[in-house]
């Protein structure tokens, strides 16, 4: 279990940027739906299962505690009046009970902000699913987990077997009292005294290595300027970049790993840069319906890379960079557009725009939050990108929860001011699900982005057949 989660731990500057990125237009939860096969448990077998297993993510009974006069990041503080069956929903789709009326729930569960005065999470029971089965949907703040840690409450939610070992039901937590103003100012003044020290320990350790030292430097600053001069090649104006509403429609794509792994393996590249293509070729169906042209138009995903490193998997908090991958959308051909990708990729990922993204998050880890605000919304400026495409590598053997088998997961990502879709992919025990999120608004046509994405796939899987019988 991670020694974080501990009462008053501060949020890391990346956690806090999405706190501060956040309005009644933008909202910074994510999650997922996952599809179960059989009847669905009952309501207070699920709330137990949870419980007995809370002691696993201690930051999932904790909430927001801000220090006044802006003395510090907020902190994490154990909520003494936490209640359980408050955070775990139960509900029933109306008839008949089709995945249509699951993507209309999932939008308006994931319109509504969550309340930053209790523990940032929910997790819904949804009955009344065709063909016997039932729904799980999972919304967390991004300021409490990454996809990347998988620190969710997916992490306490599930089984390797479908009969585990009974777990002793924790109930022995006793939450920290609340902490006063005096604490929360002292804690803030105390982080400020040891910022000299975090630097005069840099300082000594550059005196004693030189050579490294200097080397680095140079490094941060060309890693620096690279960032910087993104901005200098702002992301193209698209449909998909304007005003946004606080209202969600929610669509889902599903596909299996072994085709885009043999188009992996025909084409060259990585699963990812099949995925990126993929989603191109969508987004250039989606374009030219709605009469855009796309010569010459290449467009920005935001691409979260893992800066995780190995030490400190199981550690709370994101450690996650972001970098611009390219969608080709001018490139007809989707092989070519496969080829793109791949090279561009290839090329970012030997950059030194992932450091300089690196670079910019430590520095928010020493800077007061107003300017932390400012810092983190250049972030997630529309000028870099037109959408946000995030793909997380999931189990590849069955999970189960109270018995009932794990069949598919659908994730949830965020739309940022100004990004009218967000695509989140995640790999599951063989299948490949594509969750779309758009702004309710102005994006009524998201099935054309759905269909897209599987049109898209099989044109790369038919070009891998045809280069198999060629070969």
């Amino acid at each position: 279990m991670s020694t974080q989660g501990h009462h008053l731990d501060r949020l890391t500057a990346v956690d806090a940027s999405f706190l501060t990125n956040e309005s009644t237009s933008s909202h910074m939860h994510v999650g997922a739906i996952l599809i179960f096969e059989g009847p669905p448990p009952r309501y207070v077998d699920l709330v137990e299962h949870v419980r007995g297993r809370l002691n696993l993510v201690p930051r999932f009974r904790q909430k927001l505690v801000v220090p006044p006069l802006e003395t510090g990041r907020p902190l994490w503080a154990d909520d003494v009046n936490f209640n359980l069956s408050y955070h775990i929903r139960h509900t029933a789709l109306p008839e008949p009970g089709g995945e249509a009326q699951l993507k209309r729930l999932t939008g308006r569960v994931f319109s509504q902000q969550l309340d930053r005065s209790k523990p940032l999470w929910e997790l819904w029971l949804v009955q009344g699913l065709e063909r016997d089965r039932f729904a799980l949907l999972t919304k967390t703040h991004h300021a409490m987990v990454d996809g990347i840690s998988g620190v969710d409450i997916g992490t306490v939610l599930f089984d390797l077997e479908p009969v585990p070992e009974p777990a002793a039901v924790e109930d022995a937590w006793v939450p920290h009292r609340s902490p006063s103003t005096a604490e929360l100012v002292g804690r803030g003044l105390g982080d400020a005294v040891g910022l000299p020290i975090k630097v005069a320990e840099k300082a000594v350790d550059a005196i004693r290595h030189p050579e490294s030292a200097a080397r680095k430097a140079v490094e941060a600053l060309e890693a620096l300027s690279e960032v910087v001069s993104q901005f200098a090649d702002p992301a193209p104006d698209v449909p998909l970049n304007q005003e946004i509403g606080p209202h969600r429609r929610y669509v889902w794509a599903r596909s299996e790993l072994a085709t885009f792994k043999r188009i992996k393996d025909t084409f060259g590249g990585t699963v990812n840069d099949v995925v990126l293509a993929v989603v191109t070729g969508s987004i250039r169906s989606w374009l030219h319906s709605r009469g855009v042209r796309t010569e010459g138009l290449e467009l920005r995903a935001l691409v979260p890379v893992s800066i995780r490193a190995e030490d400190e998997h199981g550690n709370l908090g994101n450690r996650i960079t972001l970098m611009r991958g390219p969608l080709p959308v001018y490139i007809e051909d989707p092989v070519r557009r496969l080829h793109t990708i791949s090279e561009e990729m290839a090329g970012l990922k030997e950059s030194k725009q992932a450091l300089g993204a690196e670079m910019i998050s430590r520095f928010n880890d020493f800077a007061p939050p107003t300017l932390l605000a400012q810092a983190s919304r250049l972030n997630f400026s529309t000028r870099l990108f037109n959408l946000l495409v995030t793909n997380v590598p999931g189990p590849q053997i069955p999970l189960y929860v109270l018995g009932r088998e794990l069949e598919e997961v659908f994730p949830v990502a965020f739309l940022p001011q100004n990004h009218a879709l967000a695509i989140a992919i995640m790999s599951y025990h063989g299948k490949v699900g594509f969750g779309l999120l758009a702004d309710y608004d102005s994006m009524e046509d998201i099935e054309v982005l759905g269909d897209g994405i599987n049109e898209a796939l099989d044109e790369l899987l038919a070009a891998a057949g045809d280069s198999a019988a060629a070969a």
